[in-house]
């Protein structure tokens, strides 16, 4: 049965919040018992005082996973053994989907309806995938001389810690944890302070599961605080981030600082969206291209920020995008309706309306959207926004606004068009719509990204990777080769 709006605010007087760390197997409050405050973007509403860790919970988390790992309680463990007990965790977590969804929800924002059918069974498959991999990655025998045995064996890191974003507070969480602990690894989870909840429910799923007590632990708080110090750690192995771009930065200068550790960065986008004349179909170009900046409120890394169009479709195009976009409409994000819900809180609504007024002010023109709204609800709700007559240099065309604002740059030739797409100094994702078939080819070749779609926008699973070009990252999430970020290669040569 559907859940109305009325049957979630229900559901939410029901649950009982816990928002404190998750350190060794239980929960405590800060080493400080300092706390923030947690409001939802939704309608206002105060969810709960979130234990606000730093550098000395860090240091026991790490002290923690330090001793779990060398204890061999879990890394020993055959891979098979960890599969079973992992495809347990998966399996409590839709248990618990309700509630999860609800808390994802509330706290960050997004509509209750992708909440449920997108974020929870998305994690959940994450775990399970990298669960049923990790018994089937083999190692390897080096081609050797007849006297000589060449062993190369994939081993654990050890202990890894990962700072996650608040868009996809648990999906982002599990393309980093699932192939970690799949591994054998102990893993420290920062979730954002702007959407922590799901994180700190989930550490108890992962003990019921039975992950043993120190081999998944949650340090709820701020990047400056505690995220600062599991970067500058000297026993953290592999630091694992999705965020900006700026911080990615800092948390190479970090590692460097400290003791080289292993850093893995997924950072920003400016993503190009790409509509040749002959597309095989421009309504659902149109379509992609409106979902591609309106889902989760643009509030995604691979948003198709920049929809570049040729000229000669131009004026046939934009109706059909404007058309499309209307679709997309702010409303309550707990109404099952809702496919736009709340920006994740003030500081970044008030981010997305700034670059607004500058695409104004730059000489763009607003023709869709663009306008906060549903501001009686307490929440923060803001309009997709569509600007025609941009030009790449325009800022609104050059910086992430992680927001539903969409840039729309027209161009003559193929050529032309690469260079637009290639002209930023982001390379996550990139789309393309045509139906020439050496032309797909020879443009996504050209394409300086880690994902490029073709007649589709934001494609994929988990059995392909996930990562950026330039300074939109290194590494990659999701697929066997997320396996590579969390283990060491060793080789060990036998005189026979």
């Amino acid at each position: 049965m559907t859940m109305t709006r009325s049957d979630w605010e229900q559901h939410f007087q029901s649950l009982s919040l816990e928002s404190r760390a998750f350190i060794d197997g239980e929960y405590r409050p800060a080493i400080s018992g300092a706390t923030f405050e947690c409001l939802s973007p939704v309608d206002g509403r105060f969810l709960a005082n979130v234990a606000s860790t730093d550098e000395a919970d860090a240091n026991e988390a790490v002290a923690v996973a330090r001793r779990t790992f060398e204890s061999g309680i879990w890394a020993h463990l055959a891979p098979a053994e960890r599969k079973r007990t992992l495809i347990r965790f998966a399996d409590l977590i839709l248990a618990n989907r309700e509630e999860l969804a609800l808390l994802e929800t509330l706290d960050m924002g997004k509509p209750i309806n992708d909440s449920m059918n997108i974020d929870i069974p998305a994690t959940a498959n994450a775990i399970r995938w990298s669960a049923e991999a990790i018994d089937k990655l083999y190692d390897e025998v080096a081609a050797t001389p007849h006297d000589q045995l060449g062993l190369i064996t994939r081993e654990p890191a050890g202990v890894v810690a990962a700072i996650v974003p608040w868009n996809f507070p648990l999906i982002m969480a599990s393309w980093k944890f699932a192939p970690a602990l799949a591994a054998g690894n102990s893993f420290i989870l920062k979730p954002s302070e702007k959407s922590p909840l799901t994180a700190i429910r989930i550490a108890q799923l992962a003990l019921q599961a039975g992950i043993p007590k120190g081999v998944f632990n949650v340090l709820p708080g701020y990047g400056h605080t505690v995220g600062k110090a599991l970067a500058l750690h000297m026993d953290v192995d592999v630091l694992a981030f999705t965020g900006s771009t700026a911080i990615a930065k800092q948390l190479l200068i970090y590692a460097g600082e400290s003791n080289m550790k292993r850093v893995w960065l997924e950072a920003g986008g400016k993503s190009p969206n790409v509509v040749f004349a002959d597309a095989p179909d421009l309504r659902a170009a149109a379509q992609a291209a409106a979902s591609g900046i309106a889902f989760n409120q643009g509030e995604v890394c691979t948003a198709g920020s920049r929809l570049l169009v040729e000229r000669s479709i131009r004026d046939q195009f934009i109706p059909l995008l404007v058309e499309a976009l209307q679709a997309w409409k702010p409303g309550h994000a707990l109404d099952p309706q809702t496919n736009v819900g709340a920006v994740v809180d003030q500081r970044q609504l008030d981010n997305v309306l700034r670059y607004i007024q500058l695409g104004k002010d730059q000489g763009a023109q607003l023709i869709a959207g663009g306008s906060r709204t549903l501001e009686s609800t307490g929440g923060l709700y803001v309009e997709p926004a569509i600007f025609d007559g941009v030009t790449n240099a325009m800022t609104i065309a050059r910086e992430e606004i992680f927001g539903p604002v969409l840039s729309l740059i027209t161009f003559d030739t193929e050529e032309e068009a690469l260079t637009i797409a290639n002209d930023s100094i982001f390379g996550l994702a990139a789309g393309v719509w045509t139906r020439n078939l050496s032309r797909a080819h020879t443009f996504a070749r050209g394409l300086r990204a880690g994902s490029v779609w073709v007649n589709q926008y934001d494609g994929g699973d988990m059995t392909a990777p996930f990562g950026g070009y330039k300074q939109s990252g290194n590494g990659r999430d999701k697929s066997l080769h997320a396996f590579d970020k969390y283990t060491e290669l060793k080789a060990t040569w036998i005189k026979l």
